[in-house]
């Protein structure tokens, strides 16, 4: 008399039994899936953080407007700076495209919080002449006072950036700083602050200067007029026609000698490199993962040795061999999912609180949301693979043998 066929188990008769391992090991299973958590999260934290920090960068942009660029003195063959000719603020000015221009200029000063400090305390700050119309030019607001004025800049007033200010612990309009020509800290004389500045994004060089009028730097700081850098504003769909001509613009005799660049280049430099780094951290997520499917595999394999004696009662009891690989694959691919979504939910918390912290809008791609459980349920298979087929391949009577 033949024995009946074994009756197919439907799939939630095979889910109730991968669920077996993980209730009845919860602490081993529960470590398992934390590698594989801990990897996710990685991952998830990682590009939401960097996500966000770029949404933060290109919204300030926006807000700024990446139209700046930025024009100053090139260097010879000999390393030597050339200086812009005086009239190329003008000329600049007077291309089509271009909507605004202003500069600065360098002097032969120095400033320093008291007349007592020491010559060489500059606190690498730099003394420079600025144009009425480099705050509109710049969008950079001021964070208290005012600023230069047709009458301020002939007067001994300065305006500091935000740095400046910091570095001289100067807090509020109307202290008084020294500032000396050619280093000379004796023969200084006192600049009352008329306003601190904002902090400048995209013309960072601003934070750490003291800006005065340029009649009086030409008159008392060894000022000449000739502009160290140019700041145009152009029309945001002719930035990269502006970008292209200012150097022959700015100086015909000698275009090649010219510095040319836009400040939103620089911010797109830093958050390349940022993603440069999260390449980084993200191979070392993808070893947290490697480590974790070990950790699953380890898990299976423990378990199917301690479970022999289950499988062969199975076995003997008509399971096929691919019900058992099935029940065992199950649960690596559980273990694999928990830890898929604890990681999910890890990390986010991760990018959410620190988005908060910072100010910065809270930016999860989509992608690697979907794609870091969906990548744990593939390591828990591939990790569950040979434990299963290992399973599979047990005899009834030497499973029942080897559990007595």
């Amino acid at each position: 008399m033949s024995l009946p066929r074994p009756a197919r188990l439907r799939p939630a008769d095979l889910l109730r039994l991968g669920l077996i391992g993980p209730r009845t090991r919860r602490l081993r299973s529960a470590l398992s899936a934390l590698g594989i958590a801990l990897g996710i999260a990685a991952v998830v934290a990682v590009t939401g953080i960097s996500a966000s920090n770029q949404a933060h960068l290109l919204d300030r942009l926006d807000r700024l407007g990446s139209n700046l660029v930025t024009v100053s003195p090139g260097t010879d063959p000999d390393q030597r700076p050339v200086p812009l000719p005086k009239e190329s603020v003008t000329m600049l000015g007077a291309i089509a495209s271009v909507q605004q221009t202003s500069a600065t200029g360098d002097t032969k000063a120095a400033i320093y919080r008291t007349k007592y400090v020491s010559e060489n305390q500059t606190n690498g700050l730099s003394v420079r002449s600025a144009r009425l119309h480099l705050l509109d030019t710049l969008r950079v607001g001021m964070r208290s006072g005012r600023w230069l004025d047709r009458g301020t800049e002939r007067l001994p007033t300065v305006v500091l950036g935000a740095g400046a200010a910091n570095r001289l612990a100067v807090t509020a309009p109307g202290q008084k700083v020294w500032i000396t020509r050619d280093g000379e800290r004796t023969s200084g004389q006192w600049y009352a602050v008329l306003g601190i500045l904002q902090h400048s994004e995209l013309a960072p060089e601003i934070d750490e200067s003291a800006l005065v009028g340029g009649a009086q730097a030409t008159a008392h700081l060894g000022g000449d007029r000739t502009p160290s850098t140019i700041y145009v504003r152009a029309r945001p769909d002719k930035v990269a026609e502006v970008q292209a001509i200012a150097g022959a613009t700015a100086n015909p005799a000698a275009p090649h000698l010219v510095s040319v660049s836009r400040p939103s280049d620089l911010l797109k430099a830093r958050t390349e490199t940022k993603d440069t780094l999260s390449g980084l951290v993200l191979s070392l997520a993808a070893v947290a993962l490697l480590v974790g499917g070990v950790g699953i595999a380890n898990t299976m394999v423990v378990g199917v040795m301690e479970r022999r004696g289950e499988v062969g009662l199975r076995r003997a009891l008509g399971a096929r061999q691919g019900q058992i690989a099935v029940q065992f694959l199950i649960e690596a691919v559980l273990l694999g999912l928990l830890g898929g979504l604890a990681g999910l939910v890890l990390g986010a918390t991760v990018v959410y609180g620190y988005a908060a912290a910072h100010g910065w809008p809270a930016t999860l791609p989509v992608t690697w949301a979907a794609t870091g459980p969906a990548t744990a349920v593939a390591v828990g298979t591939v990790a569950g693979l040979y434990p299963a087929l290992r399973a599979a391949r047990l005899s009834p009577t030497g499973a029942l043998r080897a559990a007595d």
